[in-house]
């Protein structure tokens, strides 16, 4: 896939600079000394430029005291592609949710997930989600638009800037359907991993499942983890809580998936929703466990976390438990992540366009 070209602003009529210029945020080092070139500048300002965007956030080119004074007043417009922060919450965790006011005006989520040893951000790849699972909030507001590779990338250097402690993991689970979106993302996922400097398996994608674009996804061999959001074991209750199910069998998602870890060798997580007396009975496991055979996979149970909504449960501990035990009698790899970030409608699900603060 190639990458969006890099437009020279003295091409483009002063007023249109800003509007017609894709941000240099998502490129590369090759990308950026092709850019400067183009302007006359020698080609070592590049890595330079490379420099001041990813290692020193700058958020914009009249600020890289490196440059010459003269080529920095003509840059003035060309945006480097940063958000700026419309509002934050911290949840006694210590997870903390940022709304990001994109250059359009738009805001879109991301999440800050820190532990002992790492930091883990939970990244949005569209403003809003079409998606309109019923147990999600996100999908709850609607969709309004993709989002390109540098507002993706920004969110990453946007908390990792604020915690002043490097990101080791990100996984795109925020807003959105990622493989709707499915160049922004792998361009994102390419710049995450060879300009920020982030392990290509420690970058999650998670997805529905959208016809045909995991296939497509294994061709480009990222070396990411796949995550899929099953959330039923059947074709009549995934399509209840997923309405995209509909359009797209379980069975023809799975067979995708199978496809999935025979090109990359990679195997794929299976996100589940826990919802109490809906989809967390044994025969729910049991069905579960069956459709997972035979290919390599890891079932990841996610107790629900409520939004105001609707009124699904979530499970009580030894409900959970018992599905975890039936799971591992059938010798299906399993964990259960308990989110975190709740206080802060940070966690799995919650994040929201109602949530905004003025």
């Amino acid at each position: 896939m190639s990458a969006t070209p890099l437009v020279s602003p003295l091409d483009l009529p002063k007023t249109e600079k800003s509007q017609l210029i894709p941000p240099l945020l998502g490129a590369s080092v090759t990308e950026l000394t092709a850019w400067v070139q183009q302007q006359g500048q020698p080609g070592y300002r590049g890595k330079q430029l490379h420099d001041w965007i990813y290692n020193q956030g700058v958020r914009s080119l009249s600020d890289i005291s490196v440059f010459p004074k003269n080529w920095r007043g003509e840059l003035a417009e060309v945006p480097v592609g940063r958000s700026t922060l419309h509002y934050r919450s911290v949840a006694p965790d210590d997870t903390v949710k940022y709304l990001l006011k994109l250059a359009d005006g738009q805001i879109v989520e991301a999440v800050g997930i820190p532990s002992d040893k790492r930091l883990t951000v939970c990244v949005s790849t569209q403003v809003g989600c079409p998606m309109a699972c019923d147990f999600c909030a996100t999908g709850k507001g609607g969709f309004t638009r993709n989002l390109n590779r540098a507002e993706i990338v920004d969110q990453v250097l946007t908390v990792q800037e604020d915690f002043q402690q490097r990101v080791s993991n990100v996984v795109f689970m925020g807003m959105g359907e990622p493989l709707l979106n499915t160049e922004s993302v792998i361009s994102a996922v390419k710049s995450l991993n060879q300009d920020v400097g982030i392990g290509a398996r420690s970058l999650t994608l998670s997805t529905v499942g959208i016809r045909d674009r995991i296939r497509q996804l294994a061709e480009h061999n990222l070396q990411v983890t796949l995550a899929v959001s099953l959330h039923a074991p059947n074709q009549a209750l995934r399509e209840q809580l997923i309405p995209s199910a509909k359009a797209y069998p379980i069975e023809d998602l799975l067979a995708e998936c199978r496809e999935y870890v025979q090109i990359t060798g990679r195997r794929v997580t299976f996100e589940y929703v826990l919802l109490a007396g809906v989809n967390d009975l044994p025969e729910h496991a049991m069905q579960l466990s069956k459709c997972l055979r035979g290919f390599q996979s890891h079932v990841n149970l996610i107790p629900y976390n409520p939004i105001e909504e609707v009124d699904y449960k979530r499970p009580d501990r030894d409900r959970i438990q018992a599905f975890v035990k039936i799971l591992q009698e059938q010798n299906t790899a399993v964990s259960v992540r308990y989110s975190r970030g709740l206080e802060a409608d940070a966690a799995c699900g919650q994040l929201r366009s109602s949530k905004f603060k003025s």
